[in-house]
């Protein structure tokens, strides 16, 4: 345990009981208590002083307790139909890693773009995104990560030795997979948790769906765009490799897809379950139009697809089944928690008249919308680099609601941009998982990620400010 978590861990409650008692309101009884819940974990989340999920569960216990809801009512956010679509999500994730497809998908992408440097580079960022919009970007880090190693080392035991274009080829290979890891997510809603923290909030607090179908337009383009970029600036501009040659790596990749051998019955079953169900999610509104008593929504086809992961037999005989409850010990339960807390506290931001006391005080303001959006997309973007992404959109994203009431604008306008800005952390090894994974490769420095992780992330809010101006209301 460091310095910092161990302060934080007193830090919490000490603030807690200072705000509880206060001489004076700051919003009303309940928006303080309020106030002073969120205070207490947003310092456990920054200073990690416990799991982040073990943080979530405070509202369980201080909501009730405080007098601000009652304990049926906070349960209720943790057992969200969102929570169960994400752990539908989790358990096809889950298939896909059991059975090795997701290696199969990845191996084969990278072979089908070529095995030029640049090409490399661009087939490890393509196959990681791909495969960051199904399963969680850690998970896929940690597979791309060998696979790439394995290409990297053939350079370091080349001739000529581990030279300045080798050395740039390694840093295009480690960052474009982190990069991509954590653009991929923002693709689908299940790809990374916060856009079903904000979707969640939709659903709960203001009867607004976005489809699985609906966030895709958007979220695919931004991300391939966001992935685009990051091969450009890492391959042509920071780590360029002019005089690079190498055809070894397509041994590599060769030798990985003969070791899986054929695909298995098993591998063919995952995919036909994992494409019905994709199938479903993007066609779910056609298929409700023609059959409207089905009432098809995403929760229920990722529990669909779950139960048939656990439930369609491979071998009858001899019992066997895709996966079995005993695999879901490596499921992210503590993700799912972390949801329902994330959910919790807007809930109790909305019911203390915390959200409509920002959505009052932006109302009588003279702030401009664009600045404002300019603001929140800048100043999401860039926390997002030093706390969870997931804590960080579930203590903002009500405020941000309150804010675009109180401008007057749709709550998405502001809040889809906010949301994907704080998937894009590209500047600091502590600021992702994926971002971590790969500097702990050895092959890179904080200053050669930051270096490219500030111009990416400048590069990203541009982006988002124009998607905010231009092409979510066209969609919205």
């Amino acid at each position: 345990m460091n310095q910092s978590s161990k302060w934080g861990l007193f830090l919490g409650p000490i603030l807690f009981f200072i705000i509880l008692n206060l001489p004076f309101e700051m919003v009303s009884e309940k928006g303080d208590a309020v106030i002073a819940v969120a205070v207490w974990m947003i310092v456990w989340w920054i200073t990690e002083a416990v799991s982040i999920s073990v943080t979530a569960l405070l509202p369980l216990l201080l909501f009730p307790i405080l007098k601000i809801m009652e304990i049926g009512d906070v349960g209720a956010n943790y057992g969200s139909p969102i929570i169960f679509l994400f752990f539908g999500g989790f358990v096809l994730a889950l298939a896909l890693e059991k059975v090795n497809l997701h290696r199969r998908i990845a191996l084969t992408i990278i072979k089908i773009t070529g095995t030029s440097p640049n090409k490399v580079v661009l087939g490890f960022m393509i196959a990681t995104a791909a495969l960051s919009m199904w399963i969680s970007n850690t998970a896929t880090t940690v597979l791309m990560l060998p696979i790439a190693m394995s290409v990297i080392n053939l350079l370091v035991n080349d001739e000529d030795g581990f030279t300045k274009d080798d050395k740039n080829f390694a840093l295009s290979v480690m960052l474009g997979i982190a990069f991509s890891a954590n653009a991929g997510g923002i693709a689908t809603v299940i790809g990374t948790p916060p856009n079903s923290v904000m979707i969640g909030l939709l659903e709960n607090e203001y009867n607004i769906e976005i489809s699985f179908l609906k966030w895709m337009v958007i979220g695919v383009p931004f991300s391939a765009t966001m992935i685009w970029i990051s091969y450009l600036v890492l391959v042509k501009w920071m780590f360029p490799n002019k005089q690079l040659k190498f055809t070894a790596s397509k041994d590599v990749i060769n030798v990985e897809l003969q070791k899986l051998g054929p695909m298995s019955g098993k591998e063919k079953m995952v995919l036909a379950i994992f494409g019905v169900t994709v199938f479903l999610w993007i066609f779910r509104t056609a298929i409700n139009g023609i059959f409207p008593d089905l009432k098809l929504n995403d929760t229920i086809i990722s529990i669909g697809a779950a139960i048939a992961m656990f439930s369609i037999p491979y071998n009858l005989k001899k019992g066997d089944f895709i996966i079995h409850w005993k695999d879901t010990q490596r499921l992210a339960w503590g993700i799912l928690i972390l949801f329902g807390g994330g959910l919790a506290l807007a809930k109790g931001m909305s019911v203390s008249g915390i959200v409509d006391m920002v959505s009052l005080a932006i109302a009588n303001s003279e702030i401009s919308v664009l600045l404002t959006a300019i603001l929140l997309i800048t100043l999401m973007l860039f926390m997002t680099e030093l706390m969870s992404n997931v804590a960080l959109i579930a203590v903002l994203a009500p405020v941000v609601a309150g804010i675009a009431i109180g401008l007057e604008i749709p709550i998405l306008y502001l809040l889809i941009p906010v949301t994907m800005a704080s998937s894009c952390a590209f500047m600091l090894p502590m600021a992702t998982p994926p971002n971590a994974i790969v500097f702990a490769s050895g092959y890179i420095k904080v200053s050669e990620m930051a270096r490219v992780g500030v111009i990416l992330n400048f590069i990203a809010v541009g982006l988002l400010i124009l998607m905010f101006q231009f092409v979510i209301p066209i969609f919205f």
